[in-house]
């Protein structure tokens, strides 16, 4: 078992804060008022998107896929009144590369949701439902969209592993 830390401190007299995470690392939050860094909540977006795209580019890398250009687009659905809990996130991987296997990144993609990224299955083993999808562009611009899967409160991750 692992431990990640982080130590927050107050760094003005506003709502900023400074973190430290335990690879030395420091994050820069506000509350939106001085606007000097990001919101807590939009780091949970930050948090899912780069855990999963870690795993994801592993493994077409794996998979021999030629990715030239790869991004995620989190969104994230958050109730109205406090404590402003999130319902849902949509992240969807963009992709572009020669001759991408749509077949490819929706495994890679799977495999990031049930198996490998901790924040993904942190989030989705409590009340937040998150869908999972690719954007593939090909050179001549063309997109395909598919939709992966969905993880969360209504979906067992080991019954979406095996196919049940």
């Amino acid at each position: 078992m692992s431990t990640k830390t982080a130590t927050l401190t107050l760094a003005n007299d506003d709502m900023r804060f400074e973190a430290v995470v335990g690879s030395g690392h420091t994050i820069v939050m506000d509350e939106g008022g001085s606007d000097t860094g990001a919101r807590p909540s939009e780091l949970v977006g930050v948090a899912l998107a780069g855990c999963t795209a870690m795993d994801v580019i592993s493994i077409m890398r794996k998979k021999r896929q030629a990715v030239s250009r790869y991004e995620i687009r989190v969104s994230g659905e958050q109730v109205d009144g406090h404590p402003h809990n999130f319902t849902r996130f949509d992240v969807v991987h963009v992709f572009e590369g020669q001759d991408l296997d749509p077949a490819a990144v929706a495994r890679s993609i799977e495999l990031s949701a049930v198996k490998y990224c901790a924040v993904g299955t942190t989030l989705a083993s409590g009340g937040v439902e998150i869908h999972h999808g690719y954007v593939i562009r090909t050179p001549s611009g063309d997109e395909v969209y598919a939709e992966v899967l969905v993880t969360g409160p209504n979906a067992s991750p080991a019954a979406v592993a095996t196919g049940s």
